[in-house]
């Protein structure tokens, strides 16, 4: 067993060129899946590649159960690296490719023959095991690459985007079987995907990096209910949070009282949620966050101090699992709007029985206690209503 530590990790391309990765740290433990998340170009692959030794860090350090990685070639590192392509070889058989990592450590031919046997049995390969990769399937071939990757009994496993060419039903097939892994073999695991349902499904913990920087890691109903930021609240979810761009008044006759103001609503915040904007001086920028879940649509009516309430244009809708996703717009002619760069989508679920359409004018209203509040030069979480 063997600890993933990371240690301001970081990548730079020129000495004069820009941070792909920077001021990196990650512990990862025993047994332990993190799922890294983020945007196209956040770094997450560079990381990987680092991690395996497939390109140099310009900073920082490696370890893996205390033995330090950084001077070691890929081949002496320990890792099994799975990715979005099969990377097995054409020329053998599924079952020699499964093989392939125990001849190249000197199992006997027996055994790695039982081995590979085993794991294609365990992988639903065994009807395709005197076949080569060009007669197989893609999800056949992921699946074939998985089982070599198990066989070599890594001391920790490195996943780049692995499930991200599989139509929806073998992704979902995969899935369960790396979550077999995770459960059966109990070492480090690392998590590339850009699919943040595979994230938050296989993660012990979520990653989410957004310019070569970790703006939070947390179990995923943290990561959920308690995002650290608006970027992490607006990237987790599907979709992600509402943000509505607004300011913080104050009126002298409640001391200590606040409201937030913005061209699509305004409201005058609770005890709990004024406390936390209580250093923020009057007129300063505040946005105010609520999940599309949160959002109930009502009759028409007008934000008061204790009835929040936006509108909009419904834009489109998707009908999915039960549910109904609604997109809004809002458009509004204000300096405020003109400045924030014009009109303000939004976005409402509902029962799938529910009818709206586009083009539809809809009001909503929200609880106070689903309201997130972020601020300053990092739009960081200042309270949850909850």
């Amino acid at each position: 067993m063997a600890t993933l530590h990371i240690e301001g990790l970081g990548k730079r391309y020129g000495h004069s060129g820009d941070w792909a990765l920077r001021d990196f740290s990650l512990t990862v433990h025993d047994g332990e899946l993190v799922a890294i998340v983020g945007p196209s170009g956040c770094g997450k692959s560079t990381l990987l590649r680092m991690v395996a030794g497939l390109e140099p860090e310009s900073a920082g350090t490696i370890a893996l159960g205390g033995r330090a990685l950084n001077d070691l070639p890929p081949k002496d590192r320990d890792l099994a690296l799975m990715f979005q392509s099969y990377t097995l070889l054409p020329h053998l058989t599924v079952e020699e490719n499964l093989a392939f990592g125990l001849k190249l450590r000197g199992v006997p031919k027996a055994e790695r023959v039982a081995r590979a046997r085993a794991a294609a049995e365990t992988l639903g390969l065994t009807r395709l095991l005197a076949r080569l990769p060009s007669e197989i399937s893609g999800g056949e071939r992921q699946r074939a690459a998985l089982g070599r990757a198990i066989l070599r009994e890594p001391a920790a496993f490195l996943f780049d985007e692995p499930l991200s060419s599989l139509d929806a039903q073998m992704r979902l097939q995969l899935r369960v079987e790396i979550q077999r892994l995770h459960q059966r073999v109990r070492v480090p695991m690392l998590f590339v995907t850009h699919d943040q349902s595979e994230a938050l499904t296989l993660g012990d913990r979520v990653l989410v990096l957004n310019r070569g920087a970790i703006q939070q890691i947390a179990p995923p109903e943290e990561l959920y209910r308690r995002p650290a930021n608006a970027f992490v609240a607006a990237f987790i979810g599907t979709p992600g949070m509402n943000l509505f761009a607004g300011r913080v008044t104050r009126r002298a006759a409640a001391s200590g009282a606040a409201r937030f103001e913005s061209p699509l609503c305004t409201l005058d915040l609770p005890p709990a949620l004024a406390a936390a904007v209580s250093t923020l001086a009057d007129g300063a920028p505040l946005t105010l966050g609520v999940r599309p879940e949160h959002l109930r649509r009502v009759e028409p009516l007008a934000g008061n101090e204790t009835t929040p309430a936006v509108a909009g244009t419904v834009t489109a809708v998707e009908r999915h699992a039960g549910q109904v996703t609604v997109y809004l717009e809002r458009s509004d002619t204000s300096a405020d709007s003109e400045a924030s760069g014009g009109p303000v989508s939004f976005a409402a679920r509902m029962p799938e029985a529910s009818a709206v359409r586009p083009g539809d004018e809809a009001s909503w209203t929200f609880d106070l206690t689903d309201v997130h509040l972020f601020a300053g030069p990092d739009n960081a979480r200042l309270a949850t209503g909850a």
